[in-house]
C-alpha cells in the first residue's frame, strides 16, 4: 500500500496547475484545496494561504540546486554556474505557471524567496554563505530569474547572464575581502 502524497505537495502541484490554467492573481487556496482533492481544513493548517505554498514550490525548486551538491574540484565559477541552471532547469518545466505567479504576485511576496536560493546555491556550491556573499548571490538570482522570464527556447541568454553576474560576483567579492 502506498503512502498518500504530502498534502503540501499536492497543493503545491494543483497550485501550478492553476496558475499556467489562468491568473494567479484569481486563484483561491479553496479552489488550490478542489484541484488537489484535500480539505480546505487539512491545508489551511499546513499553508495558510498561497504565499505558503510559495515557499513550499521555492524549497522543492532549491532542492534541485542543493542535489548538485559540490564533490568534485572543479572551479568554483563553474559549481555556482551548475547549481544556478539546475535550479532554473527544475523551473522549466513550471514556465507557464511560474510567469503567471511572477506577474500575479506582488514583488514584496517573492523577493523574500530570493535569499533562500541564493544560500542553496551557495551552498550546492561548497560556499560558505557569508552575508556578503549572500548578499551577492542573492542579486546574481534575482537578475538570473528576471533574465529567465523573458528567455524562451535553449536558455543561451539565461546561461550567458548567470556566467557573466558570476564573473561580476567573484570579482566585486574579492574587491572587498569577502571573495572565494
Amino acid at each position: 500500500m502506498s503512502e498518500p502524497p504530502d498534502i503540501v505537495d499536492a497543493a503545491v502541484d494543483a497550485a501550478l496547475i492553476l496558475a499556467a490554467e489562468g491568473t494567479w492573481r484569481d486563484v483561491s487556496l479553496r479552489q488550490i484545496a478542489q484541484k488537489a482533492e484535500i480539505s480546505l481544513v487539512d491545508l489551511f493548517v499546513r499553508a495558510n494561504g498561497k504565499e505558503g505554498l510559495l515557499d513550499a514550490l521555492a524549497a522543492r525548486l532549491d532542492d534541485a540546486a542543493l542535489a548538485t551538491a559540490a564533490t568534485s574540484s572543479q572551479d568554483v565559477h563553474d559549481r555556482l554556474f551548475d547549481a544556478t541552471m539546475a535550479r532554473i532547469e527544475a523551473m522549466e518545466p513550471y514556465r507557464a505557471a511560474l510567469l503567471s505567479i511572477y506577474q500575479g504576485a506582488a514583488a514584496f511576496t517573492l523577493a523574500p524567496r530570493l535569499p533562500r536560493t541564493a544560500r542553496a546555491v551557495l551552498e550546492a556550491a561548497g560556499i560558505n554563505a557569508t552575508p556578503p556573499r549572500l548578499i551577492a548571490m542573492t542579486l546574481v538570482w534575482a537578475r538570473t530569474a528576471q533574465v529567465w522570464r523573458d528567455d524562451t527556447g535553449a536558455l543561451n541568454r539565461t546561461m550567458a547572464e548567470i556566467d557573466l553576474r558570476l564573473k561580476q560576483m567573484r570579482e566585486r567579492l574579492g574587491k572587498i575581502g569577502a571573495g572565494f
